[in-house]
């Protein structure tokens, strides 16, 4: 009779194919674990404000297919919370619906998706080829707080504005002062606002210390007891719910010609001059905005609010890549990652991957049960709702660059927000304040 080997029992018992699986699965479900479900579920509403209306806009002014936009994006962040393990959502690319919202019927559906392909095709390369990671370390840290600012203001500003006046999302515009009572009113919005701030107060110091007097402890532990209790409320989430119960109130039509059943899904017919005109006027645009705040800010930021847990700009280049690579046939709207999406998830106590998933999770049931009839709810949804989410997250964002110490430092990363913010690109931004960057180095070299 053969014994087995005891070496070879151990190798077969040590495969790695099979270790290397099970550490994959342990991974994924470390990054998908709740700190805590209501924290996790809040932090799942803070980018919202930017997702809704771009996708709002786009259905209602070329009808995109929301149906497959929101499988497509529900899948994305399923993907994405188990992959990176933080609340990094999904957002459409603002440039690219941009050009398509005001551009007329020159720029329409297949000119978008095309867009949409190409700059993934493009950030696939770059961060295949490591160009990404090597632009990442390369530049300054005052160019990328620049950028933050500015896309943190930028936020802001389209937040007050969502807030102050009546919006036309089909064609990007702002109309007459929203009135201060009403379903949609200004004294809900402030209403909204003051309760995040109570609820939230300005978000918790990264580097917070715990005070230690003896005398102090009742009052410290009474006071711990009642922020544990505070951070337990889930305002943002609460804040959303809201606006869903007002916008059937608006329309309580909406209830009896409710459609259940996913869209329809197919594949996008190209032309020549889609693709010609979908590069031209929808990826040379959106480029640089993808690579510096898509990219490059997300990882920085990343570093930031999650120590030992910084995105690698390689592979947040190839994973948006190869969302719209695979998306963007089917009619999905171009997509990427945002810093301002994973401020805002921040904010409102999103700390895993688990926040994004559960977002993913639930615009894969809406598109499935819902499909396209979810723009006549949305149609309806309080805008000074989206507002008050937007505002916050672009707060955080901007908050981001207070630890910029030095003067030169301050100096380079407000000229850049300022060219990014009054030239409209963050790319024009970008080259001024690398300019005066190496202009201060230089500066310092020849007067030392």
């Amino acid at each position: 009779m053969e014994s087995q080997n005891p070496q070879t029992s151990k190798n077969l018992d040590s495969n790695p194919t099979s270790l290397s699986m099970d550490n994959l699965v342990h991974k994924v479900k470390s990054n998908l674990v709740f700190r805590s479900k209501w924290a996790e579920l809040n932090g799942a509403m803070g980018d919202l404000g930017t997702y809704i209306p771009i996708v709002l806009a786009l259905t209602l002014a070329k009808d995109l297919n929301l149906g497959t936009t929101l499988i497509f994006t529900g899948v994305y962040n399923m993907l994405t919370g188990a992959i990176y393990g933080i609340p990094l959502p999904v957002q459409p690319m603002k440039s690219i619906a941009a050009v398509a919202i005001s551009d007329g019927p020159d720029f329409n559906i297949p000119e978008v998706m095309a867009s949409g392909i190409c700059t993934g095709a493009i950030l696939l390369v770059l961060g295949a080829s490591g160009l990404m990671q090597l632009v990442y370390k390369l530049m300054p840290l005052s160019v990328v707080r620049g950028i933050q600012l500015s896309q943190g203001l930028a936020f802001t500003m389209t937040a007050v504005k969502y807030i102050r006046k009546v919006q036309d999302f089909s064609k990007s515009k702002s109309e007459e002062n929203r009135h201060w009572v009403g379903l949609d009113g200004l004294i809900l919005a402030i209403v909204c606002a003051c309760f995040i701030i109570v609820i939230n107060g300005a978000g918790k110091e990264r580097n917070e210390r715990e005070t230690s007097n003896v005398d102090d402890e009742e009052r410290n532990m009474r006071s711990k007891r009642i922020k544990k209790t505070m951070a337990n409320i889930p305002s943002a989430f609460i804040v959303f719910l809201l606006g869903v119960v007002l916008a059937f109130i608006r329309k309580p039509a909406v209830v009896k010609d409710i459609k259940f059943g996913p869209s329809s899904m197919e594949v996008v017919q190209f032309t020549s001059h889609a693709w010609k005109q979908g590069f031209i006027k929808g990826t040379i645009p959106q480029l640089p905005l993808s690579i510096l705040n898509s990219v490059i800010a997300v990882c920085k930021l990343s570093s930031d609010l999650f120590p030992g847990k910084e995105l690698s700009a390689t592979s947040v280049s190839i994973t948006v890549g190869l969302m719209n690579l695979v998306g963007c046939w089917f009619g999905a709207i171009p997509c990427c990652h945002g810093a301002g999406g994973l401020a805002g998830q921040y904010k409102f106590e999103g700390r895993s991957g688990g926040c994004v998933a559960i977002l993913g999770v639930a615009e894969l049931v809406l598109g499935l049960v819902l499909g396209t009839f979810l723009v006549r709810i949305l149609d309806w949804f309080p805008v000074g709702i989206l507002g008050v989410l937007l505002l916050f997250a672009g707060i955080e964002l901007a908050m981001t660059c207070r630890d910029t110490n030095s003067k030169g430092e301050c100096f380079v990363m407000l000229i850049c927000t300022a060219v990014s913010l009054v030239g409209s690109s963050a790319a024009l931004g970008f080259v001024c304040g690398m300019v005066v960057h190496f202009l201060l180095k230089l500066r310092l070299y020849l007067f030392k």
